[in-house]
C-alpha cells in the first residue's frame, strides 16, 4: 500500500509503473466506492500505461480531514497527488464524482491533463433537494439504511443476485465508507456545477456511460457529451453505474481506443 500526505490530509493510493514513453492514466473513483473498483479494468492496463489510482479524501483507507468536504478539496487532493508524482499529460478516468473532479481539474489545470474518460457522469448530477435528503437520511440511518436502494442504481438486476459474492463485497465497500466522507461528498457533489467551466474545455474527452445506469443515465452523460467541445460519446449496454465492474472487458476496450486515436492525433 501507498500512502501520502497532501493538503493535510493522508492519501491512499497505488502506482504501477510503466516505460516512460507510455502514457498515464490517473483513476478517480465514485462516491461510496474506493480504487479497488478499478482493478478488473487496471490489469488489462498494465504495461501498456502508467497508472495511478486513488482513495479520495473521506473514501477507502485515506484521511477524511477536518471540516466540510469540498470539491475544490477533491480537485486539488488530485493535482497534489499528480504533482506529487510530476506526471504530466496525464488522461485522466473519472467515475462519477470523479468525472466531476476530472472536469473540475481539467478547467483548473489544463497543463496537466491531455485527455478526459468521463465515465458515467455529468456536468451536474442530481438536485440540491435530492442530495439534502440523501445527507439527512444517512445521517441518521446510517449508509446501511440506504444501501439497498443505493445498489439498485450501481448495478443490473441480473449482478444484484445473493449467490453473487462479488456483489455481497461491493455492498461491504459501500456500507464501510466512512460516513463523514460520503455525506462531506454528497454536499461538494450537490454544491458543483461544471456546465459553465466544461463548456469551454479543449481536450480530448469521450463520455462513456452504462445503458441501465440509474444514478446518471444515458441522457444527462449524452448531454454533457454534447456540452464538452468535440467529445465523443458511447455506451455500454448490460452496465449500470459501474461498468468498470460490471463491463471491464468493454470499458477497458474503449479507452484503449480512445487512448491510441490520441497518440495518432
Amino acid at each position: 500500500m501507498q500512502f501520502a500526505r497532501l493538503n493535510g490530509v493522508v492519501i491512499h493510493h497505488q502506482v504501477i509503473g510503466a516505460a516512460p514513453d507510455k502514457p498515464t492514466i490517473v483513476f478517480a473513483n465514485s462516491l461510496g466506492t474506493d480504487y479497488r473498483i478499478w482493478r478488473d479494468v487496471i490489469v488489462r492496463m498494465v504495461g501498456d500505461y502508467s497508472i495511478i489510482a486513488y482513495d479520495k479524501r473521506g473514501h477507502g483507507l485515506s484521511e477524511t480531514g477536518e471540516g466540510e468536504i469540498t470539491m475544490d478539496n477533491h480537485i486539488d487532493d488530485l493535482i497534489a497527488l499528480i504533482e506529487h508524482f510530476e506526471a504530466k499529460n496525464v488522461i485522466l478516468c473519472g467515475l462519477s464524482v470523479g468525472g466531476m473532479i476530472a472536469q473540475g481539474l481539467a478547467a483548473k489545470r489544463p497543463d496537466l491533463v491531455r485527455a478526459l474518460i468521463l465515465c458515467d457522469t455529468g456536468h451536474r448530477i442530481g438536485t440540491r433537494e435530492m442530495w439534502d435528503a440523501r445527507i439527512s437520511a444517512i445521517t441518521e440511518l446510517g449508509i446501511a439504511g440506504l444501501s439497498d436502494a443505493i445498489l439498485e442504481r450501481w448495478f443490473t438486476k441480473d449482478y444484484r443476485s445473493a449467490d453473487n459474492a462479488e456483489f455481497t463485497g461491493y455492498r461491504m465497500m459501500l456500507e464501510r465508507t466512512p460516513v463523514a466522507g460520503y455525506v462531506g461528498t454528497c454536499a461538494a457533489i450537490r454544491d458543483s456545477d461544471f456546465t459553465q467551466s466544461s463548456s469551454e474545455l479543449v481536450v480530448p474527452t469521450i463520455c462513456v456511460v452504462g445503458t441501465d445506469d440509474g444514478s446518471t443515465p444515458p441522457a444527462l452523460v449524452g448531454e454533457l457529451a454534447r456540452l464538452i467541445p468535440g467529445a465523443m460519446y458511447q455506451e455500454i449496454p448490460g452496465a449500470a453505474h459501474l461498468p468498470c465492474i460490471e463491463k471491464p472487458i468493454e470499458l477497458s476496450e474503449i479507452i484503449k481506443a480512445f487512448t491510441e486515436r490520441l497518440s495518432t492525433n
